[in-house]
This record gives C-alpha cells, sequence and structure tokens, in this order.
C-alpha cells in the first residue's frame, strides 16, 4: 500500500508540473548578435565564398582534393574503418535529430519555454534551404564518382558539396552550445560540439564519401547558421507567443470555462447622501459590513480605554474590618487611629 500511495504522488507531481503555466526564466542568458558576432559571421562568409571559388576556378585546392583521395585513407589505417562507420552517424540527420529534440524537449519542459524546440526547428530549417539549396545548384559529384582526373566535378549532378553530415553536425551539436543558460556550460559544450562537428567531417574524408573541400564548406555552412540565428530570436519569441496564446483558447474552449476577468483595481469610494441628520455615506453594493456590535453591557457615552486610565490607589485596606486589623491598624498609624 505504501509503495502505491508514493507512486501515486510521483505522478500527480508529474501532471501537476505539466499543467503549471510556461514562462521564459529570468536569468536566461540569449544571445544577441553583438559587433563580435557580427564580425566573425562575415569571416565565415568570406570563407565560404572563397572555398566556392577556389573550386569553380579549379585552383590548388581541387588538386588538393585529388591527392588526398588517391592517398587513400581507408586503406592506410583500414583497423579503424569499423569504429569510424559508426561515429560518422553522429553526422547524420535523422538520428541526431532524435537525440538532441529530445533533450531539448526536456529543457523546454523543464524551464517552462518552447524557446528550445523553436530554435532548433528554425536552425534545421535553415540548414535544409541553404545547404540543399547548394547542393543542388553546383550539383559536384563525389570521389566515387569522379570521371576526370584533375577536374572539379562540378554540375555532374551529384549532392555533396557542401558536406551534409559536416554542416549538420556543426548545426545540431552547437545548438546545445547555442541555447546553453550559462557561460561556463556554453564554453564546454561549444568545445564538444567542435570536436564532434570536426572529427564527423574529416571521418567522411576517410572514408572517401567526400572531397576535403566538401568538409571545409560543410564547416562554414554550418557556422553561418549559429552565427546567424539571433537574427531570428525575435521571430521564433513572437511564434511562441502565437502557440501559447492558441493553447490557451483551446484549453478554455475545451473546459467551457470563461476567461478570468480582471479585478478592480480600486474599491468604489462611497457616495455622500445628504440627511436631516446630518450627512451619511452610501456603501457600494457588496460591501462587507462590520459583525461586531457594541456590547449592551456597556453603559452609555464615552469610554476611555484602559491604557489611558489615571490608576487610582485605594484609600484604605482592602482586608475585612474585623477587631483585629483594627488594633493593628491603631497602632502602626497613630493619624488614623
Amino acid at each position: 500500500m505504501r509503495t502505491e500511495r508514493n507512486l501515486t504522488r510521483r505522478i500527480e507531481r508529474v501532471f501537476a508540473r505539466l499543467d503549471r503555466e510556461p514562462e521564459r526564466p529570468a536569468n536566461l542568458d540569449m544571445p544577441r548578435m553583438s559587433r563580435h558576432r557580427a564580425v566573425l559571421l562575415g569571416l565565415t562568409l568570406s570563407f565560404y565564398l572563397a572555398i566556392v571559388v577556389a573550386v569553380l576556378t579549379t585552383s590548388w585546392l581541387v588538386a588538393f582534393d585529388w591527392q588526398v583521395m588517391f592517398f587513400r585513407p581507408y586503406q592506410q589505417w583500414p583497423q579503424i574503418h569499423a569504429f569510424l562507420d559508426y561515429w560518422v552517424v553522429l553526422g547524420q540527420r535523422g538520428p541526431t535529430a532524435v537525440m538532441v529534440m529530445a533533450w531539448l524537449g526536456w529543457r523546454s519542459w523543464r524551464q517552462h519555454t518552447l524557446r528550445p524546440l523553436l530554435m532548433f526547428g528554425t536552425a534545421l530549417l535553415l540548414l535544409n534551404v541553404t545547404v540543399g539549396a547548394a547542393k543542388l545548384g553546383m550539383g559536384r559529384a563525389g570521389p566515387h564518382y569522379a570521371t576526370l582526373i584533375g577536374s572539379n566535378e562540378m554540375w555532374q549532378n551529384g549532392d555533396i558539396f557542401p558536406s551534409g553530415h559536416t554542416a549538420n553536425a556543426v548545426v545540431t551539436w552547437g545548438i546545445l552550445a547555442y541555447l546553453a543558460s550559462t557561460p561556463r556550460a556554453r564554453r564546454w559544450l561549444s568545445a564538444v560540439s567542435a570536436v564532434i562537428s570536426l572529427s564527423v567531417g574529416l571521418t567522411t574524408v576517410y572514408l572517401g564519401t567526400h572531397w576535403l573541400s566538401d568538409v571545409l564548406l560543410g564547416w562554414a555552412a554550418g557556422l553561418l547558421i549559429l552565427l546567424a540565428l539571433p537574427w531570428f530570436e525575435p521571430l521564433v519569441a513572437r511564434v511562441e507567443g502565437l502557440v501559447l496564446d492558441q493553447r490557451t483558447r483551446w484549453r478554455t474552449r475545451r473546459t467551457g470555462l470563461a476567461a478570468p476577468a480582471p479585478a478592480a483595481a480600486s474599491t468604489p469610494a462611497r457616495t455622500p447622501v445628504p440627511a436631516e441628520d446630518g450627512p451619511r455615506t452610501r456603501e457600494p453594493v457588496g460591501a462587507a459590513r462590520p459583525t461586531s456590535r457594541p456590547s449592551a453591557l456597556l453603559a452609555p457615552g464615552p469610554h476611555t480605554p484602559r491604557g489611558e486610565r489615571t490608576p487610582v490607589s485605594p484609600a484604605g485596606s482592602r482586608r475585612p474590618a474585623t477587631a483585629r486589623n483594627a488594633a493593628r491598624a491603631a497602632t502602626t498609624d497613630p493619624q488614623r487611629a
């Protein structure tokens, strides 16, 4: 019985927590588009364009891509091939999105705000639009489908430039650092996401599925999305407000209760009404009346509080007037005798 009661109490606490209204924590550190972030965004965008131009012009970067491909790292170190086959999953969009969304969903429930999930959805949407458009627009073929040695393999109906695994790793794991509540947690999560994204990008080069320039452009594409997220904070806040308002209306229609009316700011004043016996006051409707009535045992007239009365000492002794007491008083006080 005791175990069942404890389980019932825990379930009630969980449902009570779920029924609480979501509210944004007051001490939540939200990133802003500062001057430092704007400079990093400009430098990353310049790096992105430089990589694209270097590949389009078949520069030394394309020649280096071919050298790495002919080196065949998966043949040089075959002992780590099995491990890296699993490690590269950290860059796949499906499994990583499910893991990160589960964590951010718990964060949203814990902090009573939809911001983590909405920001993650915004980042994935930007990732799909920008990286997908670049892939389809340039159509570069991968190392396994290359036809001409030394060419950039552009517009060959491919979809590997930039690397989707690399960009997805940067955005998916970097969003955890972006949504961190404290600067210390942000630093640690930034280091972890950097290690994961760098290792996933190099793993694709090891496996021979991407050129090295694909990975460089994937890093830049993911970093651009993370740096641009503060611009979408006002939109996310507006969408969050609309969702919460819609949920409140749905709950109101479901329960059949009207929205609570705002409380009166002040009590209505009494209106003086002239009369024959003097000015009287008219009490508002519903005003509370005093329940205590004057006691019938009190004498009519003004009464002085006990604390303001003058102490009066008795003139004589309070003992009964007996013969023995009268004789003792006569011996102690000759004037009275």
